[in-house]
C-alpha cells in the first residue's frame, strides 16, 4: 500500500501561482510513476501531468503545457506541482496518484493509489 497526501491548495487570483505537494508513505516511493489529475464539479477527472521514477521526460496534458511544472524528490518521498499563470478553468480538486507504469499514461485507471485531493480555486 501507498498512502498519498496532497497539500498546498487554496485560493489564488487569475495569473497567480500555487505549488502543490504530495507526500507518500508505505512502499518504496521511487518505484512508482506519479501523476497529477484534477476534477472540477460536474466534469470527468482530467489528466494534468505525470512523471516517471527518475524524474525525467514528464508528460503534460495539453491544457497545462508551459504553465505547470512537475518535479519529484525521491529522498523526501514527495512530488510537486508548480502551477503558474493560473486561469479560472484550472479550478478543481487536484489529486496525486501513483502507479507501477512502464510508460507514462494519462489514463486514471492505470494508477494504483490516489490521495484525497486538495482544492484549488482561481478567482477571476
Amino acid at each position: 500500500q501507498v498512502q498519498l497526501v496532497e497539500s498546498g491548495g487554496g485560493l489564488v487570483q487569475t495569473g497567480g501561482s500555487l505549488r502543490l505537494s504530495c507526500t507518500a508513505s508505505g512502499r518504496t516511493f521511487s518505484r512508482f510513476a506519479m501523476g497529477w489529475f484534477r476534477q472540477a464539479p460536474g466534469k470527468e477527472r482530467e489528466f494534468v501531468v505525470a512523471i516517471n521514477w527518475s524524474g525525467d521526460s514528464p508528460y503534460y496534458g495539453d491544457s497545462v503545457k508551459g504553465r505547470f511544472t512537475i518535479s519529484r524528490d525521491n529522498a523526501k518521498d514527495a512530488v510537486y506541482l508548480q502551477m503558474n499563470s493560473l486561469k479560472p478553468e484550472d479550478a478543481a480538486v487536484y489529486y496525486c496518484a501513483a502507479g507501477r507504469l512502464r510508460l507514462l499514461t494519462s489514463s486514471p485507471g492505470s494508477y494504483d493509489y490516489w490521495g484525497q485531493g486538495t482544492q484549488v480555486t482561481v478567482s477571476s
